[in-house]
């Protein structure tokens, strides 16, 4: 669910790595819920959390490109970029405690499905744009 596929690269290194991250961040979370019968709300809210450093951190890189080369879709992207920031900030920690595999789940859904829709659409957008700006 979280594996890298060279169809995801957008040929800019940088973002490139950061995505590879983000999906580590997802296969951490995947691992910890395939687990029986164990507690694991701390490693959970920490890889949540981790994940909404790493996200704001890597839509502020990707953001702060298409705002230097002057890329048309710039206000869309970070409308789109703010939707996620909002999902996961909605996560109730109290559900977690409650349901970690069930609301894990949900959120690993949504990442992976956000993941790949946002990197092979949206993200694509701007790919060719900066790549002949010389942005690689």
């Amino acid at each position: 669910m979280f594996n890298w596929k060279e169809n995801y690269s957008c040929n800019i290194e940088e973002i490139d790595r950061q995505h590879k991250r983000l999906l580590e961040i997802g296969s951490e979370l995947s691992s910890l819920i395939r687990t029986k019968n164990v507690d694991h709300y701390d490693e959970i809210i920490q890889l949540l959390d981790e994940l909404k450093k790493y996200t704001i951190y890597h839509f502020k890189t990707e953001e702060d490109l298409m705002g230097k080369y002057g890329f048309h879709g710039l206000a869309d992207h970070k409308k789109v970029h703010q939707s996620f920031v909002d999902k996961i900030n909605e996560v109730d920690s109290e559900d977690i405690d409650e349901n970690q595999k069930g609301v894990t789940m949900e959120i690993l859904v949504f990442i992976a499905d956000w993941i790949e829709k946002h990197i092979l659409k949206v993200d694509h957008m701007y790919k060719d744009f900066l790549n002949e700006k010389g942005v690689f």
